[in-house]
């Protein structure tokens, strides 16, 4: 018999959504079979939250377990309903029914009605099921930033031991949430299965950054080139090319390179962003020093003029 979910996630039956959302993740990191591998104990425990977060992330079932309607695996619970009144006697106490013939028949009556509203027919004349949609799955998939930008194959490792394919389109974002038609749970009395939904959550690149369909490079330049100006080579996301620096370059300027981003529903590309940042040598030796000295006394100008305008 599956265990209490509330008990499998360790939380409370007063818990928020987002409280066990939070236990969730960190079980499911801890006892993934990705991270345990050959682990059959963590094997076994990863299904157990996996099958418990089934059950209270979603709001219908966790209303329907707490009513009892369905138990900790998510079947259905048979209805148990007893027209009963205590009795004492000299052998003790003990239970008794108080309902007689006519109560019988106007309570299986009732049941008979209930029955029919839920599979959708009228009494007599043929016999008809209950079915109902399978309810959705919800995954969470961890992807490196250029898997995101390019589109990649991934597979996901399922509680009860299965694989999910999951095709990520080029310029699939953090956060977004991806729709498997049909391959979330069964659905019942031949009805049609849910889907699964896999939330995306897009590991940070060390050099690159994302906005929106831009990328974002931060690209160290030498001062003689600022001051001259000239080709530099940067990195992209599908290879290194030269960009242009004008001459006069300043830190924080920005060039754009067209075409250079990532793709977008409509088929066309972002830029690439190339934030300029002017480095000094790691020595100023004798001669750099002797020139910027000179060129002091013939040049000399305030950098901080328009700041303190401002202030």
């Amino acid at each position: 018999m599956a265990e209490d979910p509330y008990s499998v996630l360790g939380v409370q039956r007063s818990a928020s959504a987002d409280d066990i959302n939070k236990a969730y993740k960190k079980l499911a990191k801890k006892w993934h079979p990705d991270l345990n591998p050959g682990d059959k104990a963590a094997e076994e425990t990863f299904k157990q939250v996996s099958a418990a977060n089934e059950i209270l992330s979603d709001l219908e079932k966790r209303g329907r377990y707490d009513r009892g309607e369905i138990d900790a695996s998510g079947q259905e619970r048979p209805p148990q309903h007893y027209y009963r009144e205590y009795a004492g006697g000299e052998d003790g106490a003990r239970y008794r029914s108080s309902a007689g013939f006519e109560d019988i028949g106007a309570f299986s009556d009732l049941f008979g009605d209930v029955f029919s509203r839920r599979a959708g027919g009228a009494r007599g004349g043929g016999s008809a099921r209950f079915s109902r949609r399978g309810s959705d799955a919800q995954y969470r998939l961890e992807i490196d930033f250029l898997e995101a930008v390019t589109g990649a194959k991934k597979r996901i490792t399922l509680p009860d031991g299965g694989t999910l394919d999951v095709t990520l389109p080029a310029g699939v974002d953090d956060s977004q949430v991806l729709r498997l038609k049909g391959k979330g749970m069964p659905g019942t009395g031949g009805a049609e299965p849910g889907d699964a939904l896999v939330e995306i959550s897009v590991r940070p690149h060390p050099v690159f950054k994302r906005e929106g369909s831009d990328i974002l490079v931060e690209v160290p330049i030498a001062f003689d080139e600022a001051v001259l100006g000239g080709k530099v080579e940067v990195p992209t996301i599908t290879g290194r090319v030269f960009a242009t620096v004008p001459p006069g370059a300043n830190t924080g300027q920005t060039l754009r390179l067209k075409g250079r981003g990532i793709k977008t529903r409509g088929g066309s590309h972002g830029d690439q962003l190339v934030k300029l940042t002017v480095v000094m040598p790691d020595l100023v030796d004798a001669e750099l020093k002797s020139f910027a000295e000179e060129w002091r006394q013939k040049h000399r100008y305030d950098p901080r003029r328009k700041l303190k305008e401002q202030a």
